[in-house]
């Protein structure tokens, strides 16, 4: 089994106070895409790189008693807290298991598979969606979401909001990450033998609300990793941080996520 030191964002029970507001932010579009793609009632689906499950259990809710949903993710932290969730909520058709994708061989069990925010971190995207391929029944569906940080996410763009970016980018590049993989997505896809490739462009962005906090939120969650790195100092780190709140409560200020690309195929 892997760990997590290729991660630039921390993981574990602080990392999931993040990602309950990242799927917040993104439930709309997210679920829209399903939607559109028909993600109903009877299907097995796999959710890969699940963090706390947030959506994992939404496509439990959808696929009902008749579909089963498995959520997978390398952090055993938040695997143990997304089991708890569903067993409070009372949700019996997931299950939740620790899987590393780069040492994952899976059998061709789902009818969908989906993976938001995954592909970026991994030197080896386009093994990762070989290995999502290879889940899937014939016919099956592969849904991905990704980021492009070559995208403004503010407007005005300030400084603080630049820096931020840069200094996001750098370290993820380090660890071998691709901040700007959304565009590569369908060509992805394609390479991996997925017909009838679709895509298309969401970015979530506000004068208010939690999507401004995503921003001030990331930079505390990468700030160990950026000091560590020697990209900046804690003092700076700290700095930026309070700058980046301080823009979230601007009324003025339109803050949000990276331009974030949806990309889905079938196996044949």
């Amino acid at each position: 089994m892997g760990d997590l030191k290729h991660y630039v964002i921390r993981g574990g029970a602080e990392g999931r106070e993040r990602l309950r507001i990242l799927s917040r932010v993104m439930h709309a579009s997210t679920t829209s895409l399903f939607n559109r793609l028909g993600v109903t009632d009877g299907m097995d689906c796999l959710d890969f790189g699940c963090a706390g499950g947030d959506v994992t259990l939404e496509l439990a809710r959808r696929v009902g008693p008749g579909g089963k949903v498995l959520g997978a993710d390398l952090d055993a932290t938040k695997i143990e807290l997304a089991r708890r969730e569903a067993a409070e909520l009372g949700i019996g058709n997931v299950e939740f298991r620790v899987h590393d994708i780069r040492e994952y061989r899976p059998a061709a069990e789902f009818d969908v598979v989906y993976a938001r925010f995954l592909l970026t971190h991994l030197p080896d995207p386009a093994g990762a969606v070989a290995a999502l391929h290879g889940s899937l029944r014939p016919g099956g569906l592969l849904v991905v979401e990704d980021i492009d940080c070559s995208v403004p996410c503010a407007f005005p763009e300030s400084r603080a909001t630049r820096r931020y970016y840069a200094l996001y980018c750098a370290a993820a590049r380090r660890r071998g990450a691709d901040p700007e993989i959304g565009p590569r997505l369908p060509l992805l896809l394609k390479d991996c033998g997925f017909t009838n490739v679709e895509m298309s462009v969401v970015q979530p962005m506000g004068l208010e609300g939690e999507v401004k906090l995503m921003a001030p939120l990331t930079m505390e969650n990468i700030g160990g990793t950026v000091v560590h790195d020697g990209l900046a100092s804690r003092e700076e780190v700290a700095a930026l941080v309070a700058e980046l709140y301080a823009l979230a409560e601007n009324p003025r200020v339109l803050v949000g996520m990276p331009r974030v690309v949806q990309a889905w195929g079938r196996r044949p």
